[in-house]
Order: structure tokens, then C-alpha cells, then sequence
């Protein structure tokens, strides 16, 4: 900005050069730079004056209006098909090649215990059938040669009823030594842990090297899909959840509400919480990107409306979300003469009706309430005219 632009004109260098040669220039010269920095800010505030014209922002009334009865509950998301793998036989985690959040295949082996045992007992398994089987070909053999030199005349009926004995007790040799084989051979797959889907890991309970012990979980694997939404009912609120014409539930990270593919309920209460625990299945579409342990919500809604439950309600779009403040910007009057603005006001919400939601405290009826709270925020904000 030059100094003709704000309306002044600066000394000439000979005026200055005229002043300082004088004897009183040491106490004219600050007197001079004051007033050459006045006539600056004097300028500068004076080109920066004026209004601060901000955005027309639509507003509504809010009124009680009649709304149904129901109820919203807070939940999470649960893999349906989800398995904590657990060891089966006792011995040291050899190996362990996958960790959370790697992707599974069915079938696919996860970890390794220390078979070297099972192993000696599968060989031992194989030799003990190995001979059961030439026990038992020795006995057949015997009984066929009894039993020829029986029908020859040359042997006694008893010789040929103790090879027929013998050659039975071979065969149950071989059977209890196939047996064992089997019994060893599924020892042997305790030792492993496999993947019993295509999915992922949640979670992983040990590590290599550390001791596993029957029962003891190992790995936490899951399926992406179905998912669904638990949540647990108050028993004092089961009968109306039980009544209600209509369930949704919110996806997480949206504001969707979307109907339950199936529902169902636990038929009994947790004598603890007093709460019964209700699971609604997500359809593939809704579920997809979805995974456990993410909180969502489940609403309840009843029968018709009743005029006897009047609201205070505002849309949706109205409520100004940020971290633990819920809020929204109602149209305050400045002063007398001057326009109106926005005030932001803390409010506490209730039950979601659709696109509006229930205030329960911070408004009255009567108050106007921005519609859109973002512009409502910007400095010169104003209600658009009616």
C-alpha cells in the first residue's frame, strides 16, 4: 500500500535533510516518525473497515410433534462364524506362521506343536499293524490246510476248530492294531491347527516356543462373512423390543440405518446384567467392509405414534457432532438494530425418529435452529430470510 493510496503525503528527503541540520531536529525527529506511523495505522485501519458479510444459512422452528414409542441401544459388530483355535495335545509350539490380521485359507495350517512324540507313536502304530497283517496270514493259511486235511480224512475235527480260533484271533489283531494306527495318525493332527475357513486372524494367544496345553487357545480366526450386531436389551425393555414393528441398526462410521437380515434373541436374561442378549444378522451387502468389534446401534421402534409422547425434534442434519460436544446453532438477535446470528448451544439427544432426533434438553419450542451448522460456524453468519 503507498502513502498516496491512504491519503498523505511523505516529506521530501531535502525537508528531512533541512530539519536535522537544525539544533532542535533531535527532539523534532520522533514527533515526525509518530506522526508519519499514525497516518499508516490511520490508513490501514480505515482501507480494512466495513462489514464482514458471512453466509445466509436456512433455519427451522422446533416444535413437538407426536412420535412412536421405541427405544436405541448401543452395540457391536460379532463375526458369526468366529473360532478360537486351541491346542488339543500338550507339548511346545514348534511353529507359528501367521500372525493378526493375515488371511487364512480353509485348511491351511496355522501352527505346529512339537509332534515328535506322536510321530514315534504313528510309527509304532504302522509296525504293530505290519504284523497283525502276517499274523493273520499265517492263520488263514493254517485253517485252510486244516481244513483240506480234514475233508481228506488225515485230521481230526478238533485241530481244524483251533486254526479256525487262531485265525479269528488274527483278525481281531489286525482290526485292534488298525485301530491303533487310526488313534495314533489323529493324535497326530492334535499337533496341528488349521484353519477351519477362509478368513482372517483376530488375534494370537501364544508364541513360539511357549508350552501348549490342551484346551489352551492358541489363535483367534474369523470369517468377514456374515456379520452381525449384538446388543443387549434391558429384560425391563424386552417386551417392547419384542413388540416393535421395526429394527435397525446404524452402520458404523455412517448414518445409515439399515433393516436385519435375521433377528433372534437369548431366551433368558444374564442374572447378572439383567440384560438379554440379542443378535441381528447383517446382510452381505450391509456387512461388507465391516469387522468385528466396531460399536454401533440398535433402535427399537414401536407401535403408531401416540399423542401423549410429544418431542421437541430436529432434523438430523441440524445436530453439530464434535468429539463429546452435541450441539446446534440457534439464531440469536445481536442487539437492537443490528442483524441477527448464530449461538452455539450444547444440547442432549435422545431417540433417532427417522430423519429427525429427539432433544431433551438445551432448546425450547419456538427456538430457530441452523440447518446446515457448518456455515452456521463461519463468522457473519445469518438466518436466510423466511
Amino acid at each position: 500500500m503507498s502513502a498516496r493510496s491512504i491519503g498523505f503525503r511523505l516529506p521530501s528527503a531535502s525537508v528531512v535533510r533541512s530539519a536535522l541540520s537544525r539544533r532542535w531536529a533531535v527532539g523534532a525527529l520522533p514527533l515526525v516518525l509518530g506522526a508519519i506511523a499514525v497516518l499508516v495505522m490511520g490508513g490501514v485501519h480505515a482501507a480494512g473497515d466495513g462489514p464482514v458479510v458471512g453466509p445466509r444459512v436456512p433455519v427451522i422452528a422446533v416444535g413437538s410433534q407426536a412420535v412412536g414409542a421405541g427405544a436405541v441401544f448401543d452395540g457391536s459388530l460379532q463375526a458369526v462364524r468366529q473360532s478360537v483355535l486351541s491346542a488339543q495335545a500338550s507339548g511346545r509350539i514348534a511353529s507359528l506362521s501367521v500372525k493378526a490380521g493375515d488371511r487364512v485359507k480353509a485348511g491351511q495350517v496355522l501352527a505346529v506343536i512339537d509332534d515328535r512324540a506322536t510321530q514315534a507313536g504313528v510309527a509304532q502304530a504302522q509296525a504293530g499293524l505290519a504284523q497283525a497283517d502276517a499274523n493273520l496270514g499265517n492263520a488263514k493259511a493254517a485253517y485252510e490246510r486244516a481244513r483240506d486235511l480234514r475233508a481228506q480224512g488225515f485230521l481230526a475235527q478238533a485241530a481244524v476248530d483251533a486254526a479256525l480260533a487262531q485265525y479269528k484271533a488274527a483278525q481281531a489283531g489286525t482290526a485292534a492294531a488298525r485301530a491303533g494306527q487310526t488313534q495314533a495318525s489323529v493324535a497326530q493332527g492334535f499337533t496341528r491347527l488349521t484353519a477351519p475357513w477362509d478368513g482372517w486372524v483376530l488375534a494370537t494367544h501364544a508364541e513360539a516356543g511357549a508350552l501348549a496345553m490342551p484346551g489352551a487357545p492358541v489363535l483367534t480366526v474369523y470369517a468377514p462373512q456374515p456379520m452381525r450386531a449384538v446388543v443387549h436389551v434391558p429384560a425391563s425393555m424386552q417386551a417392547l423390543a419384542l413388540s416393535a414393528q421395526k429394527v435397525e441398526i446404524q452402520l458404523p462410521g455412517t448414518d445409515r440405518w439399515v433393516a436385519p437380515a435375521s433377528t433372534s434373541s437369548v431366551p433368558a436374561a444374564d442374572p447378572v446384567s439383567q440384560t438379554v442378549e440379542w443378535r441381528l444378522n447383517l446382510s452381505d451387502a450391509d456387512g461388507a467392509g465391516q469387522v468385528p468389534g466396531r460399536q454401533t446401534r440398535v433402535r427399537f421402534v414401536g407401535g403408531n405414534a401416540q399423542a401423549d409422547r410429544q418431542r421437541l425434534v430436529v432434523p438430523a442434519t441440524a445436530v453439530l457432532r464434535r468429539g463429546e460436544l452435541t450441539g446446534v446453532y440457534v439464531v440469536t438477535a445481536k442487539g437492537e438494530g443490528q442483524a441477527e446470528g448464530f449461538a452455539l448451544r450444547a444440547v442432549r439427544t435422545g431417540a433417532t425418529h427417522g430423519e429427525g432426533v429427539e432433544v431433551l434438553a438445551g432448546l425450547k419450542a419456538g427456538d430457530r435452529v441452523a440447518l446446515d451448522p457448518v456455515r452456521a460456524g463461519l463468522a457473519g453468519a445469518q438466518p436466510a430470510a423466511k
